[in-house]
């Protein structure tokens, strides 16, 4: 599998366009992997998870032809996350040469959401697919399960188990530590690549609820090598980085540095 990182950052974006704070005016300065956009991946090409209104920016910057994406999986309809309007762009009369339905999974909100914005040009150009937890679903050629997430208790947020092409991946993003029937779902299982939310660093909290801290990613990882979960121990990929926590992209290497996990960036390619 080949996962791109358009964007990498939470809601505000990072540096937050209308914040003055250090890490802000530093992000700027200093430019590069500082300059985080929203969260979202591209696996293969034809695969994206969630859509933000960053997703054309995104698109354009890393020279992605979003033409070809065949599946959306969306986690929930916070509006970083899901920004249905902006798809009307891929409707008949805005778009040419379009020969297949993009296709739309996720949970009641997230259909009510898209039929509102889409349900007129559904057919040839968008389709729905209703997702529940632990129920699984054949994507393409692609096992997908949703999994329950603890972010919005209004909200039945989902996290994706990804079997496809031999190998496995886990989105886990936005949550905060993992609801327990998820953990259970998740014993005996293989992940190649995690990509996990890492809003906040170091708070003193290993549980930390709606999203993690780098002290609840350190918690995971423990609860992934005790039950053998991750394959690669250096396959643990973070995103969703806020502002508010301070930190830059460098201060994030050396932080997990030790423990050899990830920091992913815009634009990150990585192959499992």
């Amino acid at each position: 599998m080949k996962i791109h990182f358009l964007g990498t950052a939470a809601a505000e974006g990072f540096p937050n366009v209308f914040c003055r704070c250090e890490a802000c005016l530093a992000s700027r300065r200093l430019g590069g992997k500082n300059i985080r956009t929203r969260a979202s991946v591209i696996v293969d090409d034809t695969w994206k998870f969630d859509y933000s209104a960053d997703s054309q920016m995104q698109a354009l910057r890393d020279q992605i032809d979003m033409g070809q994406i065949e599946h959306l999986l969306v986690t929930h309809t916070h509006y970083d996350h899901f920004y249905p309007k902006d798809l009307i762009s891929r409707s008949e009369g805005f778009t040419h040469v379009i020969d297949h339905p993009l296709r739309i999974y996720g949970n009641d909100l997230v259909m009510h959401h898209a039929r509102q914005a889409l349900g007129q040009y559904q057919g040839d150009r968008f389709a729905f697919q209703r997702m529940k937890p632990f129920q699984q679903a054949t994507i393409g050629s692609a096992t997908v399960t949703p999994l329950p997430a603890d972010h919005d208790p209004m909200e039945t947020c989902l996290l994706y188990f990804v079997e496809k092409d031999g190998k496995t991946l886990f989105y886990g993003n936005d949550t905060g530590w993992f609801p327990e029937e998820t953990w259970m779902w998740l014993k005996g299982k293989k992940i190649d690549m995690a990509i996990l939310d890492c809003t906040h660093g170091e708070t003193g909290n290993k549980r930390s609820r709606g999203h993690m801290s780098a002290d609840t990613i350190l918690e995971v990882q423990q609860v992934f090598a005790q039950e053998r979960i991750l394959t690669e121990p250096d396959r643990i990929y973070l995103t969703h980085f806020t502002h508010n926590s301070k930190l830059l992209h460098d201060d994030w290497e050396r932080l997990f540095e030790p423990y050899g996990i990830q920091i992913a960036y815009d634009g990150l390619t990585v192959h499992i």
